[in-house]
């Protein structure tokens, strides 16, 4: 490397002085000029290493006979320097920065013009601004570049200029001029990208602000050399950060023009976060409403805090749809959405079966982040029952199948320094089947965490002793009104004959006198200790106490034959407790396989546990908690509790002193793997994950002391591939058919054994069978694997990691089965449920079913995914969906189809990609807002 250092000031206010006063003198001082430096020129060759040095601005040279740009090979160079060559300018006038610039072949400076020639795989910077090409001129007088490719013997164009200025980055084909004090420019042929989008243009001219305008240009977000979409115009204008405006447009697919345009066009140029514009609707049609056009409206990027769409829709018979849709979010505080759907609908006059409604449904979500010591969240869904029996939903398939709408609004505080916490709920459940609503308005909870009082005493009983408080209050409101006159018919099994009301404002008034409240107090009690070195004992005792403001008093009326019941009002309270004892320990049992065979190992875990729990009967008169009533006109009585019905119920009746009983079993088995290596490798796999047996035995009952046996099993097969869940019932008494008075034949339980009365083991009252298969070649990947997959892909494609990104990478691992990964050529799976229920009456009801989804690519950019199943009591079969994907790589199109049932329909989708979904290489399979 080789520097130059001019005295140019000195020299050149000589030269000035002479011109002035002689100008016949010229000649001769370009002469002495020239004697001068040559002795510098002659030192410059010479072998030692010379250290860089800086060049002073040339500011008080000549003004030139012309101010263009001289020709690409000037006539007569006054001065060259040697290849590989960096010069550095110190800032001065109206310069404020250094400049930098280098040529690789030679830098050419041409003093009478002011201007330096810069030739092969030359730059130049200044501040944030950077200029690459193998041919760069430099005009210091105005300040100005030129840059430009160089043309070889063979005509081939090499070294185009590559021009970056900040954040944005210009790919020039041809040449440009560039003012580096005022930043403006004039380029031919360029491609330059803006945020998300690609911009081209035959001329472009770049103001301060950093805005350009293009001549015979197009727009696009595919970033390939040939996209698969632009749209095209003489004009447009490029806002930095706010937005691309053009005049009249054309929009091509595949480089075809198609007749879609428009006179002119917005298109919002700031980041896929901030972006505001208009969205555009998705086709179809459906079975009941027609034709139509959905959510087609504008999204608002109100702030970086806030952004929200308003979209509608219309149907050809006759409906319409308003939607409103927000999402929220404070970094390190919350985040979380709002959306509201309206839906009208009214036959034509000739439709046979009219169908006319009005339907809404509201959603909020609110997610607080963990700090501090209190908690806000949210978790609402609530509507019109008839929402679901007539809105499809395209994208989101279990929506139509939904029967029930719930909601949770949640306040927790937890008090720093002490053992107390509390909590505040608001909690809202809507059948859709039954048309129940069950609202909690408000339900508090006040709770002490176990307590020590003992932990530093050495008798492991009391060293263990723990005790707890829980505080709970609650007042429920529902359209669940029970029969005005009467207790319930049944007095076996409590049944009432219940109606249901409106759940609106004009029945307040009878929804609050039907409200239920009432204040709950527990206090556990329990100890854990070692017994006789093999045994765990547990020791509890557990106190309860229910507060209610009224009680149930009854009495018999003959007029009627009936039992009424009116309410006593006054403070209520019900104690109650009960004590238990547990005793459980740990078997293990291994048997070795000798030889090479591929199971080495089975391992068995048995845990039995057995106990005994106590509770005196509150029934008895002493307590007041129940009262006897006659029932009949031939004075019958029965128990009857005074707070039946009561949000907490009443005190238990009946003495219990249960024998309980718990047998768990895991089985294991160690197998031999192929390994590469000489060592020979292991895995364990489960036989059973676990199987569970209980029962319990009431030795203060009068009858049917033995509790039904429960038993469960889980395990799973073929690389945990296949799941299978069992559980059932069996009950261990007999039954007997009897005659009643009407001459009728009826089953009943009978207080023997099923073993002896030949029926067996015991009847299966309840059972049920759950199997699950998913099976895709890329096997089934935890989140956190999924998480790491992702990321590295969209690294690997040159992408930088933001929050948009990151929370968009969130929701692919939360909910992997709204996004299609393009890289799994197919995945499978199938899901068959058995259920089997007897009563004792001997009516039984057996329901089974198989669901089938999937999906598989045709080639590299189609997918075909399905969703059915089949009733196989019923011999039906189910709702199904068959979609088509393809992508498309910067723009993506759905086609959903249900092609049979109530919700028969089809729908069309197609829409530019998310840049971030394109190097994330997946694609959503509904919107964001759509939960």
């Amino acid at each position: 490397m080789r520097a130059i250092e001019l005295t140019l000031h000195e020299i050149l206010h000589k030269l000035n002085k002479a011109q002035s006063t002689v100008q016949g003198f010229r000649l001769l001082l370009f002469s002495i000029f020239g004697l001068l430096i040559a002795p510098i020129w002659v030192a410059a060759q010479q072998p030692t290493r010379q250290t860089e040095r800086r060049l002073i601005v040339p500011d008080t040279l000549a003004t030139p006979l012309s101010d263009t740009l001289p020709e690409i090979n000037p006539p007569a160079l006054r001065d060259t320097l040697p290849s590989d060559s960096v010069a550095k300018i110190m800032p001065s006038g109206p310069i404020t920065q250094d400049i930098t610039y280098y040529a690789e072949d030679s830098i050419v400076s041409d003093f009478t013009e002011n201007k330096v020639y810069l030739y092969n795989k030359a730059w130049f910077e200044y501040g944030e601004m950077k200029l690459e090409a193998d041919l760069i001129v430099i005009d210091w007088k105005n300040s100005m570049l030129y840059a430009s490719g160089v043309t070889d013997s063979l005509g081939n164009v090499t070294g185009n200029p590559f021009f970056k200025d900040g954040p944005n980055v210009y790919e020039i084909r041809k040449e440009m001029r560039y003012n580096f004090v005022t930043q403006k420019a004039i380029i031919k042929d360029v491609v330059t990208e803006q945020q998300d989008g690609v911009l081209r243009g035959e001329t472009i001219k770049k103001t301060e602000d950093g805005s350009i305008y293009l001549s015979h240009g197009y727009y696009t977000t595919c970033k390939l050399t040939d996209p698969h979409w632009h749209i095209s115009s003489n004009k447009i204008k490029s806002i930095q950060g706010k937005q691309v405006v053009s005049g009249p447009f054309n929009l091509y697919f595949n480089g075809i023009p198609t007749p879609l345009g428009l006179p002119f066009g917005i298109i919002p140029d700031t980041p896929e976060e901030k972006a505001s514009g208009i969205i555009f609707p998705s086709y179809g049609s459906e079975q009941v409403r027609g034709l139509f056009l959905r959510d087609f409206g504008y999204y608002f990027a109100v702030n970086d805090y806030i952004h929200a769409r308003f979209t509608g829709d219309i149907y050809s018979k006759g409906g319409w749809g308003a939607k409103s849709q927000a999402i929220y979010k404070k970094r390190y505080r919350y985040g979380g959405s709002f959306n509201i759907d309206f839906q009208k609908f009214v036959s034509p006059e000739t439709e046979l079966n009219p169908v006319n409604y009005n339907t809404f449904r509201v959603q909020w979500s609110h997610t607080p982040e963990s700090r501090g010591n209190s908690r806000f969240s949210a978790s609402v869904n609530a509507g019109s029952t008839s929402y679901f029996n007539n809105v499809i939903s395209q994208n989101n398939f279990q929506n139509n199948v939904t029967s029930e709408f719930t909601s949770n609004v949640a306040y927790s505080k937890t008090f720093s320094g002490t053992p107390f916490s509390m909590s505040a709920n608001m909690r809202h459940s809507q059948s859709v089947t039954t048309g129940e609503v069950r609202v909690d308005l408000p339900t508090i909870a006040v709770n002490m965490n176990r307590q020590n009082p003992f932990r530093n005493l050495k008798f492991e009983p009391l060293k263990t002793l723990n005790i707890a408080w829980n505080f709970n209050l609650q007042n429920s409101i529902t359209n669940r009104v029970d029969q005005s006159f009467g207790v319930p018919t049944d007095l076996n099994t409590g049944n009432e004959e219940t109606q249901y009301i409106p759940f609106n404002l004009a029945n307040a008034s009878l929804l609050l006198d039907n409200a239920s409240n009432g204040a709950r107090n527990t206090i556990p009690i329990s100890s854990n200790f070692t017994l006789f070195k093999y045994f765990t004992g547990t020791a509890s005792f557990n106190y309860q106490e229910l507060w209610y403001l009224n009680r149930i008093n009854y009495y018999y009326n003959p007029s009627e034959e009936r039992v009424d019941k009116i309410l006593e009002d006054g403070f209520n309270r019900i104690s109650t407790y009960s004590s238990s004892f547990a005793l459980n320990t740990n078997i293990y049992g291994f048997f070795n396989f000798k030889g090479n065979g591929k199971v080495q190992t089975i391992r068995q875990h048995i845990q039995p546990s057995f106990g005994f729990s106590f509770r005196p009967d509150f029934s008895d008169p002493r307590y007041g908690y129940y009262q006897e009533v006659q029932v009949n006109e031939e004075g019958d009585t029965r128990l009857l509790s005074r707070h039946q019905g009561f949000i907490f119920g009443g005190a238990a009746i009946g003495e219990s002193r249960a024998l309980t009983f718990n047998l768990r079993n895991v089985l294991e088995a160690k197998i031999k793997t192929e390994s590469d290596t000489a060592e020979a490798t292991t895995k364990k796999i489960p036989l059973l994950e676990t199987l569970n047996l209980s029962t319990s035995y009431n030795f203060a009952a009068d009858s049917f002391n033995l509790a039904p046996f429960s038993i469960s099993a889980r395990t799973s097969f073929f690389d945990r591939k296949l799941s299978v869940n069992m559980s059932t019932t069996l009950d261990p008494y007999a039954t007997r058919t009897f005659l009643n008075s009407n001459g009728q034949e009826s089953i009943r339980r009978i207080n023997e054994f099923t073993w002896n009365n030949g029926q067996g083991i015991g009847t299966i009252r309840n059972a049920s069978l759950n199997m699950n298969m998913s099976l895709n070649p890329g096997g089934n990947k935890s989140p956190g694997e999924v998480r790491d997959e992702v990321t590295s892909n969209f690294m690997e494609q040159g992408g930088v990691l933001n929050e948009f990104v990151e929370s968009e990478i969130n929701r692919i691992v939360s909910d992997p089965s709204q996004y299609i990964d393009w890289n799994i050529p197919w995945s499978v799976r199938i899901g068959y449920n058995l259920s089997y229920s007897k009563q004792p009456t001997g009516t039984t009801n057996v329901t089974q079913a198989m669901n089938l989804s999937g999906d598989f690519s045709l080639s590299e950019k189609w997918k075909i995914n399905f969703n059915t199943g089949i009733d196989l009591q019923a011999q039906k079969i189910t709702q199904s969906m068959i979609g088509i994907a393809r992508d498309l790589h910067c723009w993506q199109m759905n086609v959903n189809w249900i092609p049979f049932g109530r919700f028969t329909s089809y729908n069309i989708d197609i829409r530019v990609k998310s840049s971030i979904l394109q190097d994330l290489k997946v694609s959503r399979r509904r919107s964001f807002f759509d939960r």
